[in-house]
This record gives C-alpha cells, structure tokens and sequence, in this order.
C-alpha cells in the first residue's frame, strides 16, 4: 500500500510539473509578443502606428514589403490560435489533475476502509463484507454525554429511550422490566424536567439535553409520534461518540437482554412490522395486469417496513448518514418517521437520487416480537404460547398500549396464562 501511495504522489508530481512547465512556456510567448502587457493602451497604440508606418512605406517602396506583413500577420494568427489552445491544455490538465487527486483520496480512503485488496476465491467461497468499519470516536462533539455513556455503557453499548411527561406511565413499565432482567447500559434521554426529576427519583441514569428550541418544543410536548422523530437528531451524538446504540420507544417491554441477540454484522439492525415469515424477511410478489396480454405479469420484491421504534445502529458513516437524511427531511415537511426511515434505506439508486449504502438485517420476529404477531398469532398457538420467549414485546400496532404492555408482563413474567385472552385482534 505505501508503493502505490508513492506512485500516486510521483504521478500527482509529475502532472503539476507539466502545468508548470506549460505555464512557464504560455508566459515566455506572451512576454515576447506583447512586451508591456496584453492591456497597455500605450503599447498597444505604438504596435498600430509601428504597422501604420509600415503600411505607409510598403505603398511607396518594392512589392516586397506587403509580402512581409502578410507573413507577419499570419505568423501572429498562428500564434494566437496556439496560445488559445496551450490556455485549453492548461485547463484540462488542471482539471485532470484535480479529479486524480480526488480519485486518488478517494481510493485510499477505500482501502483504510476496506483493506488492501484481493483476489476472488473457488466458486461457491466467495463472501462479500456487509460490515462496515466504525468510525473513530470524537469526545469533543459532547463531552458531557461522553462521561455519562463512559460510566453506563457496556462493551460500548447502550439502550436509549426519549420520554417526556406524556409517557410517563409506559416509561415506568418499561424501566422495570428493564431492572428486572438486569440491563445496566439503559438511558432515558430526558425531554422535560418532569422526566428528569423521575429518572432522579429512581436511580435511573438520563441524559438532559442541552436547551434547543426547536428540539425542546416538540419533546416537552410532543404526542408519541412527534418525539419519536427526534430521535434521528439525538442519536447522532451518541454515534460521533463512538457508541452502538439500540433505540427503544417506550411502548417495550423488555423480557431478556437483547445485546446478547443481536449479530452486529450489519449498519442497520432493526424489528419488522411483519407479521410472519415471508411479511418479515421478503418475498416475491406477482403483480397481474390482464391488459399486458403475454406480459400480464410482473414479478415484484416486498418486505414489510423495519420499525423506526427499535433498531440498533452500529457507529458507522453509512448509519450517521442514515440519522442526517431522516432528520433533514422530517425537518422539511410534515412526514411519519417510519416511512422516511424505510425510504433512506431500501430505495435504489436511480436518476438525481443517490441511494444509501447502508448494509441491513431485519431481527427475529419472534424474539423482537411485535404485538400483532403476539395478539393475532402467538397467543392462539398453544407450542408457540410454551416454547417462545421473546427478548422483547413492542406494543406498536395497538393504541392500548398500557394495558397491554402490563398484560405481557402478566403473562410471560408473572406466568397468568389467561392474561392476553380478553383483547381483542385488533384495535377495535
């Protein structure tokens, strides 16, 4: 790797010495034709009485002379045709110059990244890298949230939870099922003093921003769906800290430790709203239009959306650019996060779009368990009721959120095996 930076840099030497060089010639020419300058209006009046008098004399002496500044004329033209283009050269060499230095910064930082190159295996051996490296921590960015996450978190890990007064109940379910299971690396990012003052209370760590006005409007008062798009503005930090982070909202309820489920081989980890194995993984989805006639059919990929609600993000350029692209646009309009989320990260790119080159794994539906997978499948199965114990329960697809987020406990903690049976499917 250090010879080809060395070739890099003699060949990057080598272009600027031949800018140099033209520049040098460009110059000489110049000075020999126009000895004052391109724009003195002195010498430019002497070159034309110089060829006034010249013409005079040519009228009153041998037929030679008019011969002479015919060749003085073109000999000029010849000049300025070539001076025009040694100016074009000079400007694609510039500019050539300028793209290598780009390519090449470019190349080398693909091959920090990537590592030195190599050669493709026998068939059938060949893996390509979804993990993308972590990028090197910058306390400066907050040094106070870096001696909070460098005293709770775990192998440089942390649950984050965004909560204001509004949730304070379902905050409460899940802060002890999270004390139950025994997770220490858990922080509640504080979005009024209400919350302060309760993480205070009960010996639970939390993070208070520092005051943003636009940050801090929305989460003093913000519905469950306005804070949870602030959350792409407040986990970037905790990524330019260098920190994994799994986002949690607070309609989960948390029944083992979920770090020791997750692979870690991917940018983006996250739950699905699938609700089996073909709406959670993918598909391929035949659509039929009888008017196509031989062409009536067209095979479509799908794959229900990743929840915005719980997702683990590794420290990456690929996850913060995810965070950024979130943010701006929910900045922008009035947008459902989730959607946004889900558009940054699966669409391609295409014409004036640059997709995001984020690698992706979607969790275990049934260890990071939906609530429509537990209410409309798992509770009516008897050998799934016994044999699955979820690592979490997130209560996203029904607005009673409190009863049932208490009913999951009831059942899969304290054992009440009817404790699910009295909701209904849905939400009705």
């Amino acid at each position: 790797m250090a010879g080809r930076r060395d070739r890099s840099q003699q060949l990057r030497g080598s272009r600027i010495a031949i800018a140099i060089v033209i520049g040098i010639f460009i110059g000489c020419v110049c000075a020999l034709m126009f000895p004052n300058g391109f724009f003195n209006s002195k010498s430019s009046l002497r070159v034309n009485e110089r060829l006034s008098k010249s013409s005079d004399q040519v009228g009153s002496s041998s037929c030679e002379s008019p011969t002479r500044i015919k060749m003085l004329k073109s000999d000029f033209a010849s000049l300025s045709e070539k001076n025009a283009e040694l100016k074009k050269q000079v400007r694609e060499l510039t500019e050539k110059l300028r793209l290598a230095e780009q390519g090449s910064d470019n190349a080398r930082k693909q091959v920090l990244a990537l590592g030195s190159q190599i050669k493709a295996g026998p068939f059938g051996t060949v893996k390509s890298l979804r993990t993308n490296p972590t990028i090197l921590s910058d306390e400066s960015v907050n040094p106070r949230l870096a001696k909070i996450l460098e005293k709770i978190a775990v192998d440089k890990e942390v649950i984050v939870a965004l909560a204001n007064s509004n949730v304070k109940s379902m905050l409460e379910v899940q802060i002890a099922s999270i004390k139950r299971v025994g997770i220490t690396n858990y922080l509640v990012v504080a979005l009024d003093d209400y919350i302060e003052n309760y993480c205070k209370s009960n010996d639970v760590a939390y993070y208070k921003r520092d005051p943003d006005k636009n940050v801090d409007t929305v989460g003093k008062t913000g519905g469950n769906h306005a804070v949870s798009g602030l959350k792409f503005r407040v986990l970037r930090e905790f990524l330019q800290l260098g920190y994994g982070v799994l986002l949690s909202d607070v309609d989960i309820v948390f029944l083992q430790n979920p770090f020791s489920h997750l692979y870690r081989d991917s940018d983006v980890e996250s739950m699905s709203d699938g609700h089996n194995n073909i709406t959670a993984y993918g598909f391929n989805d035949v659509s039929d239009e009888p008017a196509m006639g031989w062409a009536r059919y067209a095979h479509t990929m799908r794959i229900w959306v990743f929840n915005s609600g719980f997702f683990y993000l590794r420290p990456t350029i690929p996850s913060i650019e995810l965070l950024d692209r979130v943010a701006d646009r929910l900045s922008k309009a009035n947008l459902w996060d989730q959607a946004v989320f889900n558009e940054e990260l699966f669409y391609p790119s295409h014409p004036d779009y640059i997709g995001l080159h984020a690698s992706k794994r979607v969790m275990d539906m049934y260890e990071f368990m939906n609530s429509k997978v537990l209410f409309k499948t798992v509770r009516k199965n008897q050998e799934l009721k016994k044999k699955v114990k979820p690592v979490i329960v997130h209560v996203n697809y029904h607005p009673d959120k409190l009863n049932r987020m208490r009913a999951v406990v009831e059942f899969y903690v304290n054992g009440k095996q009817d404790a699910l049976d009295s909701f209904p499917d849905g939400s009705e």
